[in-house]
């Protein structure tokens, strides 16, 4: 219960500071209605899955995301090169099927997200060991073998050193 009332309180001071709408009751009652949806689905989306998200992860994420931000680049660089010379730098599409060592629904959706927010690679199905993944080369296939995302993502998830 108390996770719901810091849900509202941080969502009600976010709307306000963003809005910056003070003194207009319509917008603060849309506002409110909104807060409280949020609430809502966050507090039925958990009781059905109770796993605990710790707030330990937050403090991870900068690192990871810096980590990220850079693979995401390199991997716009390479798709940017095989698209303005592809006799050069051919594509070779392909299925293959990547094993995650995350151990919760929050660490599999961050590593799902995280091969799709990298250009070249999407996450099309995940099952309990393994995410299919299509990727458009077979180097960005093996790079995602290697497991180098998947040991930060665990990393993350269980706020080890």
């Amino acid at each position: 219960m108390s996770h719901l009332l810091l849900l509202i309180i941080g969502l009600s001071a976010f709307w306000v500071l963003l809005s910056g709408f003070w003194d207009n009751l319509l917008l603060l009652s849309l506002g409110v209605a909104s807060v409280l949806l949020v609430a809502l689905l966050d507090w039925r989306s958990t009781s059905s899955n109770p796993e605990p998200y710790r707030l330990a992860v937050l403090h991870r994420l900068p690192l990871y995301w810096s980590w990220l931000l850079v693979a995401i680049v390199s991997s716009n660089i390479d798709v940017m090169k095989r698209i303005l010379f592809p006799r050069r730098f051919p594509i070779d599409p392909q299925f293959t099927r990547i094993p995650y060592t995350q151990h919760s629904s929050l660490g599999v959706a961050i590593f799902a997200n995280s091969i799709t927010l990298t250009p070249g690679t999407v996450a099309i199905e995940v099952d309990d060991t393994h995410i299919l993944v299509h990727a458009l080369t077979g180097e960005a296939a093996r790079d995602l073998a290697r497991g180098e995302m998947d040991r930060r993502v665990t990393r993350l998830e269980r706020c080890e050193g």
